[in-house]
């Protein structure tokens, strides 16, 4: 059986262990055959790659295009790391067949990846990533001397997808009002591929801007690249020294987002979602309706009551949010763990257009996130979230995995009104309180989400998942 998984967002392995150069072109071998056997309607036969800045990143991705460049294909390699969302964009612009992505968007730097999208910009389909985890699975029953093609180095073109990105982002960014009202903001680009994206816009845009870490470090300043509440420390202690508007970060491949309000309160992904909607239909006058997934806070779902607009449930992983805003005008589609796309742009993640959204926000309002938020809760209820990594043994998994099959009827002193299953096990309780249970596609992790209106409520709820799975 092959190594070669996908999980909610691509293949990652561990640097020299299962991600090695001969699993990568496996992986690209597959890629290719998979596409010749099964390509696109109205696509070019040509695909897109690219890279983040970890360890070996170019390299990885230089054999991929070679590989693809073999089999006939135009294989165009971003001149430099390149983010996840304009990679995306660079598919979609120039009509190719997919992408291929060296990426492990937010995990440490011993981890590597490889994501694949479509030829719409969307992360590759639960049906695209079964074909191409087959090919790999019979490519690998076969010598290698059977399906090895020549790596055509002088058929790999190099080229540049900053501008036409620019270009997609001056019709969905209101840059006009970002220079009206400039503000001072910190930025962490996290040693990632956002430098010279998030910060050149905002410099363009004349913002008093104080930017980290926007060097290239395969090791991550021996950090964490996760842009959450636990890894923000670095750039909280600088907002306190500047006394800025705004603390913005991204992770490695620029397609997740953190969020720091004037105060220092970090601002969550579910209520960034709810933010944006918020801001796109009040202030920006969009219509439509709003995707979320399963696991994202119903706050978004207040908002959407407020304006009248109809909401969409979905399986965790972008790829669901894609397919329904390829299929009907989609304001905003998000997640908890931080992606998040609006109307007109590309149905993957993007953490650039996530942060410049939230200072569009703040210069439209005059007023800090907070306070918007309150104003929001106010009309709505309260409502607060919470996220537990559960680190169980395997056996311990499915043991649990198996019980919330069966059902529960109670947790945390609240009986189960209702059980979703879209994806993990999800129980509605009282008051508009919820728990879901769900096995991380990528990571060895059992994933707790918890919603309350009362930070009281949630510590209690969050106690009881801990005990439950002990």
């Amino acid at each position: 059986m092959s190594v070669i998984r996908f999980g909610t967002s691509g293949w990652r392995g561990i640097i020299s262990d299962s991600f090695t150069f001969a699993n990568v072109e496996l992986a690209a071998h597959a890629i290719a055959q998979y596409l010749n056997e099964n390509p696109p309607a109205g696509a070019q036969k040509l695909v897109i790659i690219g890279h983040d800045t970890r360890f070996l990143g170019r390299e990885f991705a230089t054999r991929c295009a070679e590989i693809i460049a073999g089999y006939g294909f135009g294989a165009w390699l971003t001149d430099r790391d390149a983010p996840t969302p304009v990679i995306a964009h660079a598919i979609r612009t120039h009509h190719a067949s997919g992408g291929i992505n060296i990426t492990a968007s937010h995990n440490p730097p011993e981890w590597n990846g490889l994501k694949f999208n479509e030829a719409n910009g969307a992360p590759s389909s639960p049906e695209t990533a079964k074909g191409i985890e087959k090919k790999t699975e019979e490519l690998g029953n076969v010598q290698r001397g059977a399906w090895s093609v020549e790596r055509a180095k002088a058929e790999v073109k190099t080229f540049n997808p900053m501008p036409g990105y620019f270009a997609q982002l001056r019709k969905l960014v209101d840059f006009k009002t970002l220079k009206r009202r400039r503000k001072k903001v910190v930025v962490d680009l996290m040693f990632g591929t956002g430098r010279g994206y998030l910060d050149a816009l905002l410099v363009q845009s004349a913002w008093d801007l104080d930017a980290l870490h926007g060097e290239i470090d395969p090791l991550f300043g021996d950090g964490h690249p996760e842009p959450i509440k636990e890894y923000m420390g670095e750039l909280l202690a600088r907002m306190r020294r500047k006394r800025v508007a705004l603390g913005l970060a991204l992770d490695p491949d620029a397609d997740r987002f953190g969020v720091i309000d004037s105060d220092g309160t970090f601002i969550n992904a579910n209520h960034v979602l709810a933010l944006t909607l918020y801001h796109l239909v009040k202030n920006r006058k969009w219509t439509g309706a709003v995707v979320r997934t399963v696991a994202t806070s119903h706050l978004v779902d207040g908002v959407a009551g407020l304006f009248g607009v109809k909401v969409h449930e979905t399986p965790v992983g972008f790829k669901y949010i894609g397919a329904l805003m390829e299929s009907e005008p989609i304001i905003v589609g998000g997640e908890e763990s931080g992606g998040l796309s609006v109307k007109g742009h590309v149905p993957e993640k993007d953490g650039i257009l996530a942060c410049l959204l939230m200072c569009e926000l703040v210069a439209y309002e005059g007023k800090t996130l907070g306070k918007i938020l309150k104003e929001i809760q106010a009309k709505v209820g309260t409502v607060m979230s919470d996220r537990i990594n559960l680190h169980v043994t395997t056996e311990r998994k499915e043991e649990l995995l198996h019980r919330f099959a069966q059902g529960l009827d109670e947790f945390g002193g609240q009986k189960v009104s209702q059980t979703i299953t879209t994806d993990g096990f999800k129980f509605l309780l009282n008051d508009g309180c919820w728990v879901m249970f769900r096995a991380s596609g990528t990571e060895p992790v059992l994933r707790c989400y918890l919603e309350a209106p009362t930070a009281r409520q949630l510590s209690a709820f969050r106690k009881a998942a801990l005990s439950l799975v002990q």
